[in-house]
């Protein structure tokens, strides 16, 4: 049996899916099995998949989305650990070893990513800050708290172990694109969170990256934001008090905002509330909730 099952997630990316391919087949780490998941593409992703003798391939009948495509590999997983790559990033040769590395070394750590770089279409490694910020990791240890406030795991830096996924369920599918996020959430929860320092990952940014469809966002954001709240009410004394209404008080916040951007300003207000009640310093809110009166296109302005 391979100890890690690699989930190869493909979606119309038949330029950059051999490069991913092929940086799978140069890992100094050989234990895995390839599990090509493709979700519908007619772009000819499928015709070559079909003709490379160590992946077994799952092609949908029909658009199942993300989420509903990555639960289908997990159900056919065999390793102990789980990878995640999308087809149009890619991995450095090390990667694999040095996660799985960790994961040994630390069993109570069920969450592994990696530093990494933007790489664009021809595969250049860019320079500065592409998206507006440098590659996102967290540091190892509880990063519950940390993932109130923004995902810094990008997908295809990840390798989580799979008795941990049977223990807490596979990824949400009604969510777009944050089904990461809301499933980091559910094993931080659980336990700790690791991270190698070095650029192992290599995220491709490209015109089309899903990443660009705000609207779809927006709606993930909410239902995020409002599911993840009760949860921060049921932590007992795990984090400091003070820590803790900071991230009550950012979520808050940020439900607010993201209520606004879908159009309803009267709950909008209501999360502005909750978050000034929590920490009345937060000039911010006070701001934010003003410009909920002014409607949704200049509040957006605002931002």
């Amino acid at each position: 049996m391979p100890r890690v099952s690699i989930l190869l997630t493909c979606y119309q990316h038949i330029k950059y899916l051999p490069a991913a391919v092929e940086s799978v087949r140069s890992q100094t780490y050989q234990d895995f099995e390839i599990i090509a998941l493709d979700d519908g593409s007619t772009d000819g992703s499928r015709e070559w998949l079909s003709e490379q003798n160590d992946l077994q391939c799952v092609f949908n009948p029909q658009n199942l989305g993300t989420y509903g495509t990555l639960n289908r590999g997990l159900e056919l997983a065999k390793g102990e650990f789980i990878a995640v790559l999308n087809d149009d990033d890619v991995w450095q040769p090390d990667k694999l070893a040095r996660q799985i590395e960790l994961l040994d070394a630390h069993p109570e750590v069920s969450l592994v990513h990696t530093e990494g770089e933007f790489i664009d279409g021809e595969g250049v490694v860019f320079e500065g800050k592409p998206l507006g910020f440098s590659f996102p990791r967290f540091q190892t240890g509880d990063i519950l708290l940390d993932l109130v406030y923004e995902n810094k795991i990008i997908a295809s830096a990840a390798v989580f172990r799979k008795s941990m996924i049977d223990r807490i369920g596979p990824y949400n599918e009604n969510y777009f694109g944050s089904g990461d996020w809301e499933l980091w959430f559910r094993i931080a929860e659980q336990a700790n969170v690791g991270c190698v320092d070095q650029n192992l990952t290599q995220y491709r940014v490209h015109g089309a990256n899903a990443s660009h469809k705000l609207e779809k966002i927006w709606r993930d954001d909410q239902m995020l934001r409002e599911w993840m709240l009760p949860r921060l009410e049921d932590l007992g004394d795990r984090f400091p008090s003070d820590k803790l209404n900071a991230a009550k008080a950012h979520c808050w916040a940020a439900l607010g905002t993201v209520r606004m951007l879908n159009g309803d300003a009267r709950s909008s207000r209501e999360a502005y509330r909750a978050s000034m009640h929590l920490m009345p310093g937060r000039v911010k809110n006070y701001l934010r909730f003003m410009a909920t009166y002014l409607g949704h296109n200049t509040f957006r302005k605002l931002l």
